[in-house]
């Protein structure tokens, strides 16, 4: 398994650039050979070019890619997600295909930025998972189903979503905390685990990935530190509804505005169906005991067989994810309370990996058996408005 690793290489006339590759899907996906260049324009100020590759060819409107730029202003100290308000092109937000890429960043100058050669960009890109707007049956309920202030419905017509195809893992989790972790925020030691994790603190307070660990889920993440890493890349958590429509599928698999594929299992028990984790001898997740080739965590996309509807893997077992959704009871009302998670992990029986079955955790938690992924859409006329990036061909 080759490591990922950032190059950075000096180009004439091109700006000093990190280049984060990888290999092997469910880390970052392969860009190359990214530059960054300015023109002038006729505006009264030059306009910042930024060309990478994106080398992936399994990339599609189905399946696409999420790229996010991070920049620094002073020598890579200290990094910033690039404002998408400032960007134009065919190279971040929802990419659909793969192929060169070029992304515009206007006003360069107001972020304080006098000469270009100060500046460092670092362009990261993430496998997606379109899930189209529209009904689904949606059987849990918000708050799993004890709100008993009545204030929420559930929503069981989510508007369009992208949803990361893996769980977020040690690979990605170590490029954030290198970046912004500085004396340990948002890791812990226990994370150092080789056996349930694998990031190790080193003596300057970077991280590392432990040897052949890079493909496994992050664990050890309170919901903060999830949302931290989400914030990072503009990023969010799922809600309930939007975990459970990726498990079952909408009504119609390409949606209301189409309506040309219905979905054979509305109701399905369990991503790939109704049959059980271990039906007939086949193992299709990863959950308690070692019978399915794995005492603890499995590698993400170790079950990709067995992926939901809309080819998201890992929905079920491997690790219990975080949701956007509180825990709601009129007793919580106005405190930071319980957290809702979904999915089961490896310690969780059968069963207990299914589209319904939920559990609460304080945010503030940190175990072994919880992950998270991203999102990225419009929550919906229930809750606040989430990062909405562009969507791009």
């Amino acid at each position: 398994m080759v490591r990922q690793r950032c190059v950075r290489s000096m180009l004439v006339g091109w700006v000093l650039v990190a280049v984060c590759c990888s290999s092997g899907y469910a880390r970052w996906l392969d860009l190359g050979d990214v530059k960054v260049r300015q023109e002038p324009t006729e505006l009264g100020g030059p306009k910042t070019i930024i060309e990478y590759d994106l080398k992936d060819t399994g990339i599609t409107p189905a399946l696409p890619a999420y790229v996010f730029l991070r920049y620094s202003k002073d020598f890579g100290d200290t990094w910033q997600l690039m404002p998408t308000d400032y960007l134009q092109g065919n190279g971040f937000g929802i990419v659909e295909k793969p192929g060169p890429k070029e992304v515009i960043w206007w006003g360069l100058g107001q972020t304080g930025v006098a000469d270009l050669g100060q500046v460092e960009v670092r362009a990261r890109a993430m496998a997606m998972a379109r899930v189209p707007g529209g009904q689904f049956i949606m059987k849990s309920l918000p708050g799993a189903g004890r709100d008993e202030a009545k204030r929420r419905q559930p929503n069981s017509a989510p508007p369009l979503f992208y949803m990361a195809r893996y769980e977020t893992t040690l690979a990605m989790y170590a490029d954030y905390l290198n970046e912004v972790g500085g004396e340990g925020a948002g890791w812990n030691r226990r994370m150092s685990r080789e056996d349930r994790c694998g990031i190790a603190q080193n003596s300057d307070h970077t991280y590392r990935v432990v040897e052949g660990r890079e493909n496994y889920p992050v664990t050890y993440v309170s919901w903060y530190d999830a949302m931290g890493f989400l914030q990072w890349c503009g990023l969010r958590l799922p809600t309930e509804a939007e975990w459970e429509k990726a498990v079952r599928g909408g009504l119609y698999l390409d949606g209301d505005a189409t309506k040309q594929q219905p979905n054979p299992l509305p109701e399905r028990q369990f991503p790939w169906g109704n049959e059980a984790p271990d039906a007939n001898g086949v193992y299709r997740c990863n959950f308690d005991g070692e019978a399915d080739g794995f005492s603890h965590t499995a590698p993400v996309g170790s079950f990709a067989e067995f992926a939901g509807p809309y080819a998201i893997c890992d929905l079920a077992g491997n690790v219990a994810e975080w949701t956007l959704d509180w825990y709601s009871t009129s007793y919580h009302a106005g405190l930071d309370g319980f957290r809702v998670v979904r999915g089961g992990s490896w310690m969780a029986v059968p069963v207990a990996c299914d589209a319904v079955t939920g559990a609460t955790q304080l945010p503030l938690k940190e175990t072994s058996i919880m992950g998270f992924r991203g999102v990225i859409g419009v929550i919906g006329p229930i809750g606040p408005m989430g990062p909405i990036g562009p969507i791009t061909k």
